[in-house]
């Protein structure tokens, strides 16, 4: 007996190796690939690139990213987080029921080529919109729905029952029931379907190839939302920062623009994770009563 005990002491030593070695092998390549981005971007940058002119400048890229995400998830969140509820809580398991986590599923692994084309041909021919942020915006929250909606049904059924049942108990409705006590207990797995559901919106290209068009002259200082050149307008054209990397690319010309916006794009995700992974921890502080 003591044999096997050592035996398996012994192994699991072993594979315990073995799994921190594969860990530490991860973490250093990403560690050197986002250090030869960012650093590489950041070492052929010129203070001018930051600037928010039409051509050579990263500035109005930028901006259209973050509002071009900030729009998608506005769409798509509330939409996945409320049909995540009516699967995990009020759907009843049936042949629609199935056949709804198929569409789901499905429409999960589309690739975005596939939702480009469908949002120019809905958005943009179909509906008039013309190449615009809102296209754009709208064919990425297609992309960001099924991860939304699957996260959130997997939060909730990830609760212990009583949770749900001891609030019914107290009585609590159903609706109540869901949105004062299953939900606030789920926003931080909620949250980490934001933030995959951001970091795709902050590195689509495909599908924006279609929707969004290329160039961005903006005139700051201009809040008139109809004008085609205001920042906000929502059906001007929005080059963002992973169109216009691609479009930098493909057409050989200023490679240090192209690093620099791949650079500020990895950082952008990365702040945007670490803050919305703290405001989650937060979030379960609060909730479990822990005030420290």
């Amino acid at each position: 007996m003591s044999e096997r005990i050592k035996r398996a002491k012994r192994i699991d030593r072993i594979m315990t190796g073995v799994f921190y070695g594969v860990a530490i092998f991860f973490l250093v390549l990403l560690a050197a690939f986002a250090g030869k981005v960012i650093i590489g971007g950041f070492l052929g940058a010129k203070p001018e690139m930051f600037g928010f002119e039409r051509q050579g400048t990263i500035g109005n890229q930028l901006f259209n990213t973050l509002y071009l995400v900030f729009v998608a998830l506005l769409c798509s969140v509330p939409i996945g987080v409320f049909a995540g509820i009516y699967l995990a809580v009020y759907a009843k398991q049936g042949i629609l029921t199935k056949f709804l986590r198929i569409c789901i599923e499905t429409l999960s692994s589309l690739p975005s080529i596939v939702v480009g084309l469908f949002g120019y041909l809905v958005f943009l021919v179909f509906l008039g919109m013309g190449k615009s942020l809102l296209a754009g915006a709208l064919s990425v929250s297609i992309l960001t729905l099924p991860l939304l909606t699957t996260t959130t049904e997997d939060a909730i059924r990830g609760l212990p029952k009583g949770y749900f049942q001891g609030s019914l108990a107290l009585g609590a409705t159903k609706w109540q029931s869901v949105f004062h006590v299953i939900l606030p207990a789920c926003i931080p797995r909620i949250m980490t379907g934001v933030i995959l559901a951001a970091g795709r919106g902050f590195g689509e290209a495909a599908a924006l190839l279609y929707t969004t068009g290329s160039g961005s002259t903006l005139r700051w200082g201009n809040w008139d939302i109809t004008s085609p050149t205001s920042p906000l307008n929502l059906m001007r054209p929005a080059e963002t920062l992973s169109t216009q990397i691609w479009n930098l690319q493909i057409n050989g010309q200023d490679r240090a623009l192209a690093n620099l916006a791949s650079a500020v794009l990895m950082l952008l995700v990365l702040v945007f994770n670490l803050a919305a992974n703290a405001w989650s921890r937060n979030i379960e502080s609060k909730n479990s009563g822990d005030q420290s």
